[in-house]
């Protein structure tokens, strides 16, 4: 039995790691291409003239911007070559078939061809894509997409530095109006440190199965296992939530479409964490099978698949990318540790059960000959 248990938990957690190679391109319901992190910081000063009503943020760690109006008139984003690109008013967001920023825009890449429609000089046609009042977007202006830092950051990777600064155009009926903003090259985290250190603590957690050779301390394992797993699980339904709000979600309702539609595998993995907790704390039986099980994915789903926080400045939280990173290392840590401590102890409760016969077959002998 035990056997086959720690074969079902092998097979699974291979079969979690191909899930989450699957699903690794949708990982967000903001964007399929939104970043896992960046060294890229960009930041909006504010709309110049100001206008009571209009709102301009950057979300998704800087991938896109966001502009909100509630000013009760349309206001339109210029494009790269002066042409309307976007409209935003009380009838809804519409976006111009005509403008090559339409096409451009839709990846952070910004390498789409061009269309034959797409021609700044024609007169806009206007296509609804949302019925409310705000419009999120990339957008070229605000960001680095060369694939090597500027000569200046090359020169001096080390040191924090403003790469430049950023406007947007925009118009208000006749009246100009301008986005500006800031895009500053941050110094990664020592990722080889992060790594090391995440290994080490993962290590301690996953020799926890060894206590299992004597049954108070295989119980004491047990719950200390179960501890960490709700822990862990708790805040892994808060890391994506995290991601939901940096990427423009509005409200609770927001925030769960976002989840739903996006983060499923993330939510799915801290609710299972927790529950694999409470179920290792209950003692109840098959724990460690549990156990093993919710760890492997949380490690996958939550730990690895956010790892990228370990290497980049910026994470796409709303938090700082330091509290960020040692989210996604107490994930690796207790998702890892618990998956190597439930197969520790699986293995060494079958060992256990393997030897009871031979046990009894000697006392019967020894009985025998008595």
């Amino acid at each position: 039995m035990i056997r086959t248990l720690l074969g079902r938990a092998s097979l699974i957690a291979a079969a979690a790691g191909l899930l989450t190679v699957i699903s690794a391109a949708p990982a967000a319901a903001h964007g399929a291409d939104a970043p896992d992190g960046t060294d890229y910081r960009t930041r909006t000063t504010g709309v110049a003239p100001a206008r009571p009503g209009l709102e301009v943020r950057v979300i998704e760690a800087g991938a896109r911007l966001e502009l909100t109006n509630r000013t009760g008139r349309a206001i339109e984003v210029i494009g790269y070559s002066g042409e309307p690109y976007l409209r935003v008013g009380p009838d809804g967001v519409f976006e111009n078939s005509h403008s090559p920023a339409t096409y451009l825009n839709r990846t952070i890449a910004g390498d789409t061809a061009l269309p034959p429609e797409a021609d700044p000089a024609a007169a806009p046609s206007w296509q609804r894509i949302d019925d409310g009042t705000t419009a999120r977007w990339h957008d070229q202006r605000a960001l680095w997409q060369e694939s090597a830092p500027p000569a200046a950051v090359r020169a001096a990777p080390d040191r924090e530095q403003r790469v430049r600064d950023w406007t947007i155009p925009l118009r208000d009926g006749t009246d100009p109006v301008v986005i500006g903003g800031t895009l500053d090259w941050v110094p990664p985290p020592d990722a080889y440190t992060w790594w090391a250190a995440t290994i080490v603590l993962l290590l301690a957690v996953g020799g926890l199965g060894l206590f299992a050779a004597t049954a108070p301390a295989g119980g004491r394992a047990l719950s200390a296992l179960g501890v960490l797993l709700i822990v862990g699980g708790v805040l892994a339904v808060g890391y994506p939530v995290g991601r939901e709000l940096d990427a423009g979600a509005q409200g609770v309702g927001g925030v769960l479409v976002g989840l739903l539609s996006g983060q499923i595998w993330s939510l799915f993995t801290g609710l299972g964490a927790i529950a694999a907790g409470w179920y290792a704390l209950s003692r109840r039986p098959a724990a460690d099978f549990v156990v093993a099980l919710a760890g492997a994915c949380l490690a996958l789903f939550a730990g690895a698949s956010n790892a990228a926080v370990f290497a980049r400045a910026i994470a796409p939280v709303p938090w700082s990318p330091a509290a960020a990173r040692v989210m996604v290392a107490l994930f690796l840590i207790t998702g890892a540790g618990a998956t190597a401590a439930g197969i520790l102890r699986l293995h060494a409760t079958s060992r256990t059960t393997a030897a009871a016969p031979r046990v009894e077959a000697a006392e019967s002998g020894s009985t025998a000959a008595g």
